[in-house]
């Protein structure tokens, strides 16, 4: 059964909207393409409750032919995501991140710099190389917001990727 976007879902991914997690706006961004026991197998299993939280918030729903025109919950179901999840580490979700942070800093100031990021980031293969490129994107992220953006972005890189010993356990 594959699952809709609500028009909440739609305003959530809309450009500088940013209230979901990495991983429910990914989940989002695929409802629409693939079936409901697809999405729930992600993340080594954690999408399925993702999806149960993104259906009980409002931002997915199951087609029905009888459904109103009005994609929301009503009040009472629309409950809030949670925000004190940890995030699972790995060199995946950070790279997403970087990339992220890239098109948010540099893509419409300075569309060269950002592709140049887009690029190191796709041939960053390893560790050391991601961070290589995640600490140059974080200089220039200090010369344009400031260091405390750029030192909050590295802590949240930080919590992203895996510790060196659960990185050498995958291999």
């Amino acid at each position: 059964m594959l699952l809709l976007k609500t028009d909440k879902a739609r305003q959530e991914l809309m450009p500088g909207v940013r209230t979901l997690s990495l991983r429910e706006r990914s989940l989002l961004l695929l409802a629409d393409a693939k079936p409901m026991q697809e999405l729930q197998a992600m993340y080594h299993g954690e999408g399925s409750r993702i999806v149960d939280e993104l259906m009980r918030a409002g931002y997915l729903r199951h087609p029905s032919p009888t459904a109103s025109t009005n994609d929301e919950p009503p009040a009472s179901q629309a409950l809030p995501l949670p925000r004190s999840r940890v995030p699972l580490r790995s060199l995946a979700g950070t790279r997403m991140y970087l990339f992220d942070i890239c098109e948010r800093m540099f893509a419409r100031r300075n569309p060269d710099l950002a592709q140049q990021f887009h690029t190191a980031l796709r041939d960053a293969k390893d560790r050391w190389s991601m961070l290589d490129v995640g600490e140059a994107m974080l200089e220039e992220v200090g010369y344009l917001a400031g260091t405390e953006r750029a030192a909050a972005i590295r802590e949240h890189m930080n919590q992203l990727l895996p510790l060196a010993h659960e990185e050498a356990l995958a291999a």
